[in-house]
Order: structure tokens, then C-alpha cells, then sequence
């Protein structure tokens, strides 16, 4: 007799994984089956997606269950709903691609917390290994897990009936002690502590259908040895009485003890047919079985196809759904743009009113300084009025020898014996200063000459020093001799002395270098930020103003451009580089012969368009090159085609691409205002740039002494006081950032974290509205 035993075999679906705690990372899993007996020795835990409560399991059962291997058992929930920009939609009825997309990112954060339990076993040095599965519901996945791979011990979460918690975890374990098979031992624990056991009350069922061929065996092998008994005795028994039938009382004792051993088998033999027969029962009622589930599984098939067809009209519908819903998100996204224009035009009146306020407060305190300053102005006049008196009597001394007349006013102008207020150095004393205008000493070299570093008068200074075979080298030399001595102002270069046999002159040295240096990051020089760029600009506007307001003549410098804007400690500027400026007369102007001497030698890029096609120099070609300055300043580009890439990218509402983000978050209105400014400076025709007015003076000078705004209260998490970026609505009614609420919520707290009231609802509401403010505010700040 042939004993059935069919071991079901498990669907792809169902089928359970299982790896070792040497390698947590390496997925996909590969199942491994365990005998019973090992089954027998291995604890399981049942471990959810809280890593306190999964941290009190794991500490408990290694506590209780010391040298033993650790079975972490995990069943993975989809879940039935889809974040969406609309919110969360049911699974069913989003965007398959969407579905697929978040179902990755679930396993993805299911596998990263599997790694963490097994960090955490091996940080306790306990041998473990994982068992998951995919469930709708997680009490039928922890059964279906136990019944499947005869789970014998099982340690699990549980509530108190008298704790007032989520009744979730209690449904769960009530379900598990319920249904589990009655061979597996539960312990059910609370926070480390042990509530209560289930006790197993019989063995596996496969262990004893694996026993049932060895019984049945033995029977079948019991009944013929017994047979054979039989027949020999009754054999020797006739054989006897066929000798001759002369038997003695001893072979009378034999043969009932023979007898007595006959009827002893046949009860035996008896009794094993009985035990065949309900064998036999057992596998035809098997087999009985075995047709029912045929007949299911031939049911099932022929939903399956139902369901098919059913699913075709769900893909249908589905597709009419997505249409309209992607209508809707289309609708939603238009409604949510002009929400966000309305917005930005409420902000920017807002922003507006507070300037102006801003204004009105500072013209209270100018006006209170005038009013302060007037009664220094009077003694300041009185002092103006001394050095006027002494300023003409100096004048008279020096025309009185003779070394201002025609060649002046012609242009040619010459060296006099003594320079007013500036010292007269000797070849001997710039060669001591500078090692005999040593290598090591020189900072940069031109096509005017060379300037080096040097030590003289009690403190550093730079000596320019211009090449005697150069034919313009001395008419520039006198040129910026007169310019420099002449002017005072506290963002151009001073003058400290002159050396006329050498054709040198020495001012002042400025440690930091020049503007172009820090723009291109030479010599490891950290970025300017945006708030030194504007002062930066205000600096050169100063300048310039001073220069084109200067009286008989207006200075033009002719060649500006961040090469001759240096920078010194405190990253203050200063304009350098005058051997090619020009003294022009109002009647001088604007004549066309006027470029035959003034033709400017530096970088062409920075030069005025006009000037190259007319040769008429102005002081708008000076403003050509503030503008291209300001948006160097703005981008930190080359200048090569800077303003057509800055025009075109403020048409395009992009301009904020093309910014210098090294410099800083721009403000921006600081931004749009100096953009506007550097392109009105760099049009191709002079009449449409700007004058540099005392008032646009002032107001680049305050651009960048504004105060940050303020951080608006209601921007900030009550839990962590930082601005939110993904705010979320509790049922309390306040707004919190989603990962400090969710945290909150994960380890087990359902009472409010501003009023610890209870919570009504665990469910979060996205705050659309004060995302979008937190980020226009974001980008104005």
C-alpha cells in the first residue's frame, strides 16, 4: 500500500523570501526552505514599519531567547492611495505609470528599513535572517506566513486592553492568536514587557503526515511475518501427525502453546488489517479532497478569464477617468498660476508700502542731520574762505614765475620744478625702493610700461614706471601727472610723488588687487558677494560723477574697465589708470577731429560702439563701460556679447539664470534695478544712456545698505521653528512640516503637539497655499 503526501506548492505571488543578515542589501531575495526541526529552533519576530516598536521586539526576544537564530518576519502593505499634485487619489484610479513609479519607492523604502533591523542584529551580534511577504492586509500575511512555513515560536506586538492606544495593533494581535495554527507559540509584548503567551497544543500537520509511511510500513511488514508463522507451525503440526500419530504429552503441551501463538498472530495480524483499511480510508478520502481543489482551481480559472474581461472595461473606464482628470490637473494648474500672480502683485505692494515707509523715515532723519550740520556748515564756510585766500596767493607765486602760459591752454603740458603738494623723487630713490626694479617687485606689465611694488615714505606704494622709447609715453606721463596731483576724491587713486628723469610716478598701493582678479577667481581669491558688488558700483558711479562734473574742463578717463579698478583692504575701490583720460572743454565737445589725439589703447570690448564709429569722445563712452562693468559685476562673465545675452535674457523673464550665484542669493529688486541700469548704460547710441546724476548716486549707494526682511511667523514648523517646505494641516487645525508631524505620529503619539489634546484623526491635508507663499517669499528674500 502506497501512502499519498502532496506538498502544495506556493504562486509567484505568494511564494515567501528570505536572506541572511551577511548581506541585508542584496536584492532580489532567494527563497530558502527550513525542515522542521529547524523551524523548531528559530525565534520569529514580527516586525511593522516603527523602528521604536520593532527596537523593543528585537531587544526583548534577544533578552529572552539568548545563542538562539532570529527570524525577522515582515509583511509589506501597498498602499491604497497615490500621492498626486491634486493629493492622494485611490490606486485604482491613478495614472498606471504614477502607481508603478510609488509602488518602486515603497519597496525601495521596505528594503532600506529591512536593513536597518538587520544593523541593528548585528550590532547585538545575533545571527538573523528575514521572511517577507506582500499582503492587503497585515494580520492575514503574518498567518499566512506562519501556516506556510510552520512558524513554532513567534514574538509579536501587542496592546494592553486596558491602554487607550490606536486599537489597530490590537485587532492585529487578537487576529494573529485567533487564527494562527495551533502549533506555533505566540508571546505577545508591550514595550519590552510580556503580556501573555499563547501555548502550542499539537504538532504540525506535515510532521505527522511525514510519519504516516514508516507506521504503515511497519504494519504491513508485522502482518507478513506473522503470516509466515502461521504456515510454518500448521506445516510442522500435520507433518507430525502424519509420522505416525504416536505423540507424548510433551508434543500435546507444544502444539496449545503453538495454537495459543496462532491466535495471538491472527489478533495481531487482525488488528493490522483494521489499521490498513484506515489507511486506505484516509487516502481515498485524500483523493476526494484532491478532486474538490481540481474543481476549484477549474472555478477559479474561469473567473480569472471573467475577471479579464472585467479588467478591459476597468482600462476603459480608466482611460475616460485619466482624461478628465488630466483636464482637470490642467484647469487646477492655470487657477493655481493666477492664484500665485495675484500673490506676487499683493507682495510687491507690500514691498512697495514699505519702502515708502522705509523712505519717509530716512528723510526724517536727513532733514534732523541737516538740521544738525547747520551750524557746522558756518564755521566749515569760514574755513573754505581761509584756504580760498591762501589757494589765490599760492596761484599768484605761481604764475609769478612764469611757468603757466600759451603752452597750457594749447595742451602742451609741462613738468614744473616743483609739483603743489606732491614730493619729487630721485632714480636712486625708486632703485632703492624697488631693488633696482627688480623681477620679483613687478605686479603687471602694459603697453605703457611696467608697475612695481616697493618700500618708501614709511609705507608700501606702487611705482608706475613708462617706457622712454614709447612716443606717447611722455605726453602720457605729464597727462596723468596733472590729472592725478589735481584730484581729490575718496574712490580715485591718490598721487604720493613724481620722478620726471625716470618718467616714473608713485601712489598709493591697494593690497587686494584689481576688480578682474576677484571677478575670474585669480590668484584663490574668494567671490565678492552681491551686497560688495553693488557697493562696488556705487563706488564707480561716485567716481565718475565727480569726474564728469569737474569744472572748466570735464575729465573723461577713456579707458575704464575692471583692469584699472583696484581694491583695497576694506574692498573699497579705486580708479587707477589715467594716462588716458582727457580735459575736455564744453567747445571741444563734440568735435569730430577731436579722436586724432584721444583714441584710447586699452581693451577694445570695453570701448564705446559710438566712439569707434564717429571718434568723437564723450562722457557717455565712459558710461558704455560703467554698464558693461555692471553686468560683469551681475553675471561673472566675459564682456564678449554680455549685453545682447542680458537683453535677451531679461525679455525672456530669465534673467535670473544668467546671475552670479557665488555672489550670494540676490535680492531682487537689487537685481532688477542694476540690470536695468547696466543695460540703459550699454545702448548703442549715447543720447539713450543716462547722466550720472547726484540722485542715481544716492540711490545705487542705498542699494545695498538694505535690511533683510523679516521671517513671517506663520512660515515657521511649531515643532522644529524653521521655514517650512512641504507644510501639512493636522486634525488640530495647525500646519506643520510633514516630516516632524509624521515622525511625531510614527512613535505612537495621537495627542496634539501644541495643545496635547487628542487628536480626532491621524490624516494629513497638504497646505498648498502657504507652500506657495513661503516660496515667493523665498525668492524676493
Amino acid at each position: 500500500m502506497k501512502l499519498l503526501n502532496p506538498s502544495p506548492s506556493l504562486s509567484q505571488q505568494q511564494q515567501q523570501f528570505t536572506f541572511q543578515a551577511s548581506s541585508p542589501s542584496q536584492l532580489p531575495l532567494q527563497p530558502m526552505e527550513e525542515d522542521d526541526e529547524q523551524c523548531s529552533q528559530i525565534v520569529h519576530v514580527a516586525l511593522g514599519k516603527s523602528l521604536v516598536k520593532a527596537s523593543n521586539l528585537l531587544q526583548w526576544a534577544f533578552t529572552h531567547f539568548r545563542n538562539t537564530k532570529i527570524c525577522i518576519v515582515h509583511v509589506y502593505q501597498p498602499s491604497s492611495t497615490i500621492p498626486t499634485p491634486l493629493g492622494k487619489l485611490p490606486a485604482s484610479k491613478a495614472n498606471p505609470v504614477m502607481v508603478s513609479a510609488f509602488r518602486r519607492e515603497e519597496r525601495e523604502q521596505t528594503r532600506n528599513l529591512l536593513d536597518k533591523y538587520l544593523s541593528y542584529c548585528r550590532a547585538a551580534k545575533v545571527k538573523a535572517s528575514i521572511i517577507m511577504t506582500e499582503a492587503d492586509q497585515v494580520q492575514k500575511g503574518i498567518v499566512d506566513l506562519v501556516m506556510r512555513h510552520h512558524i513554532r515560536k513567534l514574538v509579536i506586538g501587542a496592546v494592553p486592553e486596558n491602554c487607550m492606544k490606536v486599537k489597530r495593533n490590537y485587532c492585529k494581535a487578537n487576529y494573529t492568536a485567533n487564527n494562527a495554527p495551533p502549533f506555533c507559540e505566540i508571546w505577545f509584548i508591550y514595550k519590552r514587557k510580556h503580556i501573555w503567551t499563547r501555548d502550542a497544543s499539537e504538532i504540525p500537520t506535515s510532521l505527522s503526515s511525514c510519519a504516516q509511511p514508516d507506521i504503515e510500513k511497519e504494519i504491513i511488514e508485522t502482518e507478513a511475518i506473522s503470516l509466515s508463522k502461521s504456515s510454518s507451525c500448521r506445516s510442522c503440526f500435520s507433518s507430525q501427525n502424519s509420522a505416525g500419530g504416536s505423540l507424548d504429552i510433551d508434543s500435546e503441551v507444544m502444539g496449545e502453546r503453538i495454537n495459543s501463538q496462532l491466535t495471538e498472530t491472527q489478533r495481531e495480524a487482525d488488528a493490522a488489517t483494521n489499521e490498513a483499511s484506515a489507511g486506505l480510508l484516509k487516502c481515498k478520502r485524500l483523493e476526494i479532497e484532491a478532486m474538490e481543489a481540481i474543481k476549484k482551481v477549474n472555478m477559479f480559472e474561469s473567473s480569472h478569464a471573467r475577471e479579464l474581461k472585467l479588467g478591459k472595461e476597468v482600462e476603459d473606464t480608466l482611460r475616460a477617468t485619466v482624461k478628465e482628470q488630466q483636464k482637470i490637473m490642467y484647469e487646477s494648474e492655470q487657477i493655481a498660476n493666477e492664484l500665485q500672480r495675484t500673490m506676487r502683485n499683493i507682495a510687491l505692494l507690500d514691498s512697495r508700502a514699505q519702502e515708502a515707509n522705509r523712505r519717509r523715515g530716512e528723510a526724517a532723519d536727513e532733514l534732523s542731520l541737516i538740521q544738525a550740520s547747520i551750524s557746522i556748515l558756518w564755521h566749515e564756510r569760514q574755513q573754505i574762505r581761509r584756504q580760498k585766500m591762501e589757494a589765490l596767493q599760492w596761484l599768484e607765486r605761481w604764475k609769478s614765475r612764469g611757468q603757466v602760459g600759451e603752452a597750457y591752454c594749447n595742451g602742451v603740458i609741462g613738468i614744473p620744478e616743483e609739483l603743489p603738494e606732491l614730493a619729487e623723487f630721485s632714480p636712486s630713490d625708486l632703485q632703492n625702493a624697488t631693488c633696482n626694479f627688480s623681477e620679483s617687485f613687478k605686479i603687471c606689465q602694459g603697453g605703457y610700461g611696467c608697475i612695481y611694488k616697493g618700500e618708501m615714505l614709511g609705507r608700501t606704494v606702487a611705482i608706475k614706471k613708462f617706457h622712454p622709447c614709447n612716443v606717447q609715453g611722455p605726453a602720457e606721463f605729464h597727462q596723468e601727472v596733472q590729472v592725478l596731483g589735481s584730484l581729490q576724491h575718496p574712490h580715485l587713486l591718490t598721487l604720493l610723488g613724481v620722478c620726471p628723469e625716470a618718467w616714473s610716478i608713485v601712489y598709493e598701493y591697494l593690497p587686494n588687487g584689481t576688480l578682474h582678479d576677484y571677478l575670474f577667481r585669480k590668484g584663490n581669491n574668494s567671490p565678492l558677494t552681491w551686497n560688495i558688488r553693488t557697493q562696488v558700483i556705487a563706488e564707480i558711479a561716485s567716481a565718475l560723477c565727480f569726474l564728469h562734473s569737474s569744472k572748466p574742463e570735464t575729465i573723461i578717463h577713456g579707458d575704464l574697465k575692471p583692469e584699472a579698478i583696484l581694491l583695497d583692504s576694506s574692498l573699497s575701490c579705486k580708479i587707477c589708470d589715467f594716462g588716458f583720460c582727457r580735459l575736455v572743454t564744453e567747445e571741444s565737445l563734440y568735435r569730430p577731429s577731436f579722436h586724432l589725439s584721444t583714441e584710447p589703447k586699452g581693451a577694445l570690448t570695453y570701448t564705446d560702439p559710438e566712439f569707434q564709429r564717429t571718434g568723437i569722445l564723450t562722457p557717455k563712452s565712459d558710461i558704455f563701460s560703467f554698464g558693461l562693468i555692471i553686468l560683469q559685476l551681475l553675471t561673472g562673465r566675459t564682456p564678449v556679447g554680455l549685453a545682447s545675452i542680458a537683453r535677451n535674457a531679461v525679455s525672456c523673464g530669465k534673467f535670473s539664470s544668467i546671475l552670479d550665484f557665488s555672489a550670494g542669493e540676490w535680492p531682487s529688486d537689487v537685481a532688477t534695478r542694476l540690470v536695468e541700469l547696466g543695460l540703459q548704460c550699454c545702448q548703442n547710441n549715447s543720447r539713450d544712456r543716462p547722466d550720472l546724476t547726484p540722485t542715481l548716486v544716492r540711490e545705487l549707494d542705498q542699494l545695498h545698505r538694505s535690511e533683510e526682511r523679516p521671517v513671517p511667523p506663520f512660515f515657521l514648523c511649531p515643532i522644529l521653528q524653521e521655514i517650512m517646505h512641504d507644510p501639512q494641516v493636522a486634525a488640530d487645525g495647525f500646519t506643520y512640516e510633514g516630516d516632524a508631524i509624521r515622525e511625531w505620529l510614527e512613535n505612537g503619539h495621537d495627542t496634539s503637539p501644541m495643545t496635547n489634546l487628542k487628536l480626532t484623526h491621524l490624516l494629513l491635508t497638504p497646505n498648498h497655499m502657504l507652500r506657495l507663499l513661503i516660496q515667493d517669499w523665498l525668492c524676493k528674500s
